[in-house]
């Protein structure tokens, strides 16, 4: 197994629609079975792009990959301090989770279960926004407990 990370600061899914099929032709083998994970951002709030926009741009690196026969799991994104924007990343995490699971996808809400988590609320005020080891701690549970065995196609250790 090889994993390689590919964050781009800054970017939504417009620019990952843009590059993802480029990125993982340098990385994925014929022979071999590939699987892709996507951690989404918030990213496409600042960008002004709307909903259904983000839902396409995501709907096509899906359906590529379905093409392609990778399985993927795209995890959702979290939430901020702040409640307006919450409110709107609210409507944009259940589209990406929508867009997902209709396209057979793995989804991992992370949103829903931290948005009044108060540890993961306590890290982000004590990060400067950010999730500290206490929230990374918390999102890699939610995927490890809501998708990650179901998209390996593997039982879950009891």
């Amino acid at each position: 197994m090889e994993a390689y990370s590919l964050p781009a600061p800054g970017e939504g899914t417009e620019a990952l629609a843009n590059r993802w099929l480029q990125e993982v032709g340098r990385r994925f083998e014929a022979g071999f079975e590939n699987r892709l994970v996507i951690g989404l951002s918030d990213r496409d709030l600042d960008l002004d792009l709307s909903t259904a926009r983000s839902r396409l741009n995501l709907a096509n690196i899906l359906d590529g990959a379905s093409q392609m026969s990778v399985k993927v799991l795209v995890v959702g994104p979290p939430p901020g301090l702040d409640a307006e924007r919450n409110r709107r990343l609210a409507d944009l995490s259940a589209a990406f989770g929508d867009v997902t699971t209709r396209r057979k996808h793995v989804f991992v809400d992370t949103f829903t279960p931290l948005l009044a988590h108060e540890q993961w609320r306590h890290d982000l005020a004590s990060n400067g926004g950010t999730p500290g080891q206490a929230g990374y701690g918390l999102v890699a549970w939610l995927v490890l407990h809501r998708g990650w065995f179901q998209w390996l196609e593997v039982p879950a250790p009891e």
